[in-house]
């Protein structure tokens, strides 16, 4: 009975296609999420403690502890890494994300994680984060050469957009919503899911060091043309409209869906948190 509804992404749209198969009339429209860009432009507090001194090269994940999340993916794909490099101390990899000490599964991927990084001799090598601030988040997007996207299928994902406004290139796995948000050569690199394949994108910020300000600045670029606020309020506007011509032209349904619009937007503004 909907008039019109809403996804993420052209992925979801797609999801949606193959899930609800009865609604063959149904097409949805697309309207992505927005960073909370007031957010990202207070100013950077430097913190000793999350970035770690005398580092040339700082790869950074960003994901709730969850195995669907595939952290596995940074972690073994900066340990090949370390090893083509000869143990290179100059490289480092810091692992942040949520973490909820009542949530069985963040307990227990957070040590398996740890496992992983003892096995492959990375101790001295990677950093885990728990929980950490909105500060927190500016100061490792603003001090790392790249951020590690390793979710398989995310419906949009939140945080490639955020780390390419704060002007830091994006390695993410090729597929779901990054292969709409990142531009593949331009701003970061889109992979499978294959470690062999992460470390050949991770190696060329480490032989060009102009590679991280010059994929910064189109990350940057591609955000504030695509992904601003301006943007989404154009589209939204857009889709209200469409809706509102094609429906009764009773105020009372205008009324009732600039209000539903308004709490869409709230809650891209407010609640994008939750999503890593």
């Amino acid at each position: 009975m909907a008039d019109c509804v809403l996804v993420n992404s052209k992925f979801t749209a797609g999801i949606f296609n193959e899930t609800f198969k009865s609604l063959s009339s149904v097409n949805p429209k697309v309207l992505y999420p927005i960073p909370n860009f007031k957010a990202l432009d207070q100013p950077l507090e430097t913190s000793a403690d999350i970035i770690p001194p005398n580092k040339t090269t700082i790869f950074l994940s960003i994901n709730r502890y969850e195995r669907k999340k595939n952290l596995n993916l940074a972690v073994e794909s900066f340990g090949m890494l370390q090893k083509k490099l000869g143990n290179n101390k100059g490289v480092h990899l810091i692992m942040a994300g949520g973490y909820d000490e009542r949530v069985l599964e963040n307990k227990e991927h957070y040590l398996e994680l740890m496992e992983l990084v003892h096995k492959l001799g990375l101790e001295d090598h990677v950093t885990f984060l728990r929980s950490f601030s909105d500060s927190d988040k500016r100061t490792l997007l603003s001090n790392c050469t790249c951020l590690l996207y390793t979710p398989d299928k995310e419906h949009f994902g939140i945080v490639p957009v955020e780390a390419m406004y704060m002007q830091c290139p994006v390695i993410a796995v090729k597929s779901g919503g990054p292969l709409e948000t990142i531009e593949d050569g331009t701003t970061g690199f889109l992979c499978p899911p294959e470690p062999e394949r992460f470390v050949e994108a991770m190696e060329k910020f480490i032989s060009d060091k102009s590679l991280r300000k010059k994929m910064g600045s189109a990350g940057r670029k591609r955000v504030e043309e695509r992904f601003s606020f301006g943007t989404f309020t154009k589209e939204l506007n857009s889709v209200i409209e469409k809706v509102h011509t094609g429906s009764s032209s009773n105020s009372s349904v205008l009324l009732f869906t600039l209000g539903l619009a308004l709490l869409i937007n709230i809650c891209f503004a407010v609640l994008y948190v939750c999503i890593f």
